[in-house]
């Protein structure tokens, strides 16, 4: 080939530097070499912008049903999830002696000293008039049975201590019943000017509190009593501070005060008023705390109450997951229930092992059906197919009730048993409340959810297969094991998948028919939610079992590959 072949000028047939230079001609490619839209833009830059004009025109399409979906699917499932290791009430109603906690020792194997026990009063008084302490217990109770008990009639009790107290200074002198003797006591000129010239039926809000200055450092016990007592009534009650006497704990955080500060130099109002309480608060019948709590309730003093307490005091707690897998978070750490108690475990393996059993049998009624669907004439393929809907247009819990008489021991199916001569009239078969009796109901219910998928996968096969293996010299068997059922697999695999997680979920059906052996891990979700009220738990038994969907989700696809599972096409 001589050299002039490699020249472009005198090459006479079209080469790839043609469109380039025609390109160029036109004015169509910049001196980069880079092709120009019609505006002048890159090209390239050009598409880039067409495409994301595209894409957030069709986001704007889907925005309201995303919006939808984040608002009342994903963030509902997201919350709950949150509830099983949330596990801020300990915090938050009994923040002080949280505090206070950090610093026992659980295996002493003493119950707190003293500045726990106040610390426990100053929260569980609060608590107690916001009606959280109920709640609270609820919560512990679950950990530590007894404890709701304990904490309900502490919370009965716990104004009790203060009253002694507030009886002694009343006694003292009449004026301490006065509400404005605390307002003037306790609050600055300003706010008490701004107090006495509100108008309740004026509609303006009350005036924000304001403290008399020094008042906090003379009597901080007293202060701090008091402007939870002037916030409840203020947030709570819309009161007037001038028309409510505080709290009883106001009166034993006064007495405190008294027995360790110094009042003498004290010259604001009704200084002749506490200076007198402050020179006869050393006669005064008292009682700590801790005595007070031993006298409610002897179990104060009992170190697992207190352990059960820091145990719990983080905001986030595996306690939920450990109850869920049959362990407990106990103050000595992690541990096993008592065999007795384990009951978890066992709900999860029978789910895994009744769902796999419901979706084999599904496998089994279903294939001969859908394989008729996809090879009858279309008339009695469609009459077959109004068959096989038909459960769809019942409702679910009427199916289940009907599964219920057939299967009791005086039900249809014992009756033509006992008149067959089968069984003996005083031998019924117990097929009810039990494991075979959910195993039935709910492969007859989730028995279309496996046959459509198949179908539509067999209703694709072109008969011309088997007739050509046939033809080949296949017998019927052969053709259909070798080429006809490989083909059908996916259907079976979406179908499998579809019942299989169904399955798993259900409540009613086991509800209605399982009795005792019967029942899944869902109905004890479903009890946890509805009648314990225990929602961490729920939460954490949930997460489990989603948990373990989505492993045997991941075998699935390791094993048989996702690709394959098909619903059609």
């Amino acid at each position: 080939m001589s050299d002039a072949t490699a020249d472009p000028g005198k090459i006479e047939g079209p080469t790839p530097d043609d469109p380039l230079a025609q390109a160029k001609a036109l004015d169509n490619v910049d001196a980069q070499g880079r092709m120009l839209a019609a505006d002048g833009t890159p090209l390239k830059k050009s598409l880039a912008r067409s495409l994301r004009i595209q894409k957030l025109r069709a986001l704007m399409l889907i925005a309201p049903l995303l919006l939808f979906v984040l608002l009342t699917f994903v963030a509902p499932i997201a919350d709950m999830l949150f509830r099983s290791v949330e596990n801020q009430i300990v915090s938050d109603t009994l923040p002080r002696t949280v505090e206070a906690l950090q610093d026992w020792d659980y295996e002493s194997g003493e119950a707190p000293d003293e500045p726990v026990f106040d610390a426990l009063y100053d929260d569980l008084f609060l608590a107690a008039e916001r009606r959280e302490h109920t709640r609270l217990g609820s919560r512990l109770n679950y950990e530590t049975t007894g404890i709701s008990s304990l904490f309900r009639q502490t919370g009965r009790s716990v104004e009790d201590l203060g009253d002694a107290y507030l009886d002694q200074f009343e006694e003292l002198n009449e004026a301490w019943e006065e509400e404005v003797v605390w307002a003037e006591l306790m609050g600055s000129d300003q706010w008490l000017e701004e107090q006495r010239a509100w108008d309740e039926e004026s509609g303006d809000p009350l005036p924000e509190f304001q403290l008399r200055e020094g008042v906090a450092t003379l009597l901080p016990e007293t202060t701090r009593s008091f402007l939870n007592f002037v916030e409840f009534i203020r947030t709570e009650d819309q009161e007037s501070p001038l028309d409510e006497e505080p709290w009883s704990r106001v009166y034993t955080g006064l007495y405190t005060d008294l027995m360790n500060e110094d009042v003498a130099n004290y010259s604001g109002p009704h200084a002749e008023l506490l200076q007198e309480a402050d020179a006869a608060v050393a006669d005064f019948e008292t009682q700590t705390t801790k005595e007070f709590f031993l006298s409610v309730d002897e179990d104060w003093g009992d170190p697992r109450i207190w352990g059960t307490l820091e145990a719990f005091s983080p905001n986030y707690t595996s306690g939920y997951f450990l109850n869920a897998v049959d362990m407990q978070l106990t103050p000595e750490g992690a541990g096993l229930r008592d065999e007795d108690e384990r009951i978890y475990g066992l709900l999860f393996k029978r789910t895994m092992f009744m769902s796999l059993v419901i979706t084999f049998s599904c496998i089994l009624l279903g294939y001969p059906i859908a394989y008729l669907l996809a090879n009858l004439p279309m008339r009695s393929a469609n009459l077959l197919m109004i068959l096989v809907l038909l459960p769809f247009w019942t409702s679910l819990l009427v199916r289940t009730s009907a599964w219920k008489v057939m299967l009791q021991q005086q039900g249809v199916i014992n009756d033509v048993l006992v008149w067959l001569g089968l069984v003996g009239d005083a031998n019924r078969l117990v097929m009810i409340n039990n494991q075979f009796g959910t195993i039935v109901a709910m492969t007859h219910i989730l028995l279309p959810f496996m046959i459509l998928p198949m179908y539509s996968v067999m209703s694709t096969i072109p008969p011309s297969y088997v007739r050509a293996a046939k033809s080949l010299g296949a017998t019927n068997v052969t053709a259909f094991r070798r080429v006809y059922f490989p083909q059908s697999v996916p259907g079976i695999g979406a179908g499998s998948i579809l019942v299989f997680i169904l399955a798993i979920g259900y409540y009613i059906t086991p509800e209605i028919v399982g009795g005792t052996t019967g029942t899944f891990i869902s109905n004890r979700i479903a009890y946890h939610i509805s009648s314990s009220l225990n929602w961490g738990l729920a939460a954490a038994l949930g997460t489990i079992l989603l948990a373990v969907v989505l492993i045997l989700y991941w075998a699935y696809d390791r094993i048989v590959g996702i690709d394959n599972v098909k619903l059609g096409g």
